[in-house]
């Protein structure tokens, strides 16, 4: 770190506590609270203040959080890029994702890793959150991709990028123009799910259960067991399906397909990275960061 002021400031920053950042960083308080006191002493102003027990960031603590966590993506950018000029990085890197991920967001992703890497010989299969969770335990695959953060604790997870699921049909579906709709009404409209096991089936439910519906509410039109299949079978149809913005984005830019807006219902979700507990490796480790800078188009 360039600046370890700025890191006291930011830790206390996100814990509100002098002395859990103090914990955090294996210093003693007396020196979190003389770091701080430089900053504010270098700025001419109050970055935090007490109210009572509570430590509060002041409007200028605010913005200095702001840039603060924008010069650290930048020094971790800088890092990144220093390191693959000293390393020389080669071997195989095995990668499980979701469906809706393999599909739609890695293959940019993964043409872009192979011009940095070419050295790096990368594989990569798909299937529902269930499946890729037993490669992993099966250790046949070395990093794992998935659409919601499952429970398990001999797994742990890092955030990947956010997404939202929307609820989609084809443009010429007689609800387009009667939007938003209510949670009652889409009771009523014949829809498609993901099969069981699946992320985003997941997703949608843990959402409904904290509305008025349930997933055994809707009316299942029929399961279908990938995202095209779904896509396929709205285009010849009035049903209308659940579907991670990722996946649609070419039919909404060429206007096939619409959102329908649900009242009082938002899905937003992270795709995560998962690995056994325990578990890490360089090339998991370098994907995984070459991932989190890669600026998606």
């Amino acid at each position: 770190m360039f600046d370890f002021r700025l890191k006291v400031f930011h830790t206390v920053a996100k814990r509100l506590s002098f002395t859990k950042a103090a914990k955090e960083l294996f210093i003693t308080q007396p020196a979190v609270t003389k770091h701080i006191k430089e900053i504010e002493n270098y700025l001419n102003i109050k970055v935090f203040e007490r109210k009572g027990s509570q430590i509060l960031l002041t409007p200028a603590g605010k913005i200095l959080l702001d840039h603060t966590e924008a010069l650290f993506s930048i020094y971790r950018e800088l890092e990144f890029e220093l390191n693959t000029i000293t390393k020389n990085y080669n071997g195989r890197l095995r990668i499980g994702a979701s469906t809706t991920i393999a599909q739609y967001i890695l293959p940019q992703l993964l043409a872009g890793f192979h011009q940095k890497f070419g050295h790096i010989k990368v594989s990569l299969i798909n299937g529902n959150t269930e499946k890729i969770e037993a490669e992993l335990q099966a250790n046949t695959i070395d990093l794992g991709i998935i659409e919601g953060k499952t429970k398990k604790s001999n797994f742990k997870y890092e955030e990947f990028i956010k997404d939202e699921i929307v609820l989609v049909a084809n443009s010429q579906h007689p609800l387009v123009k009667k939007q938003p709709i209510s949670l009652e009404t889409l009771k009523t409209v014949p829809i498609l799910l993901r099969e069981q096991g699946s992320g985003t089936l997941e997703v949608i439910d843990h959402h409904l259960k904290n509305t008025a519906l349930k997933t055994s509410d809707l009316s299942l039109e029929m399961e279908l067991g990938s995202t095209e299949s779904i896509k396929n079978y709205l285009y010849h149809s009035n049903s209308v399906a659940f579907l991670s913005i990722h996946s649609v984005f070419k039919e909404l830019k060429n206007n096939d397909f619409s959102i329908l807006d649900v009242a009082d219902l938002n899905i937003g979700r992270h795709f995560y990275f998962i690995q056994p507990q325990g578990q890490t490796d360089p090339l998991s480790e370098l994907f995984k960061k070459f991932a989190l800078h890669y600026n998606f188009k």
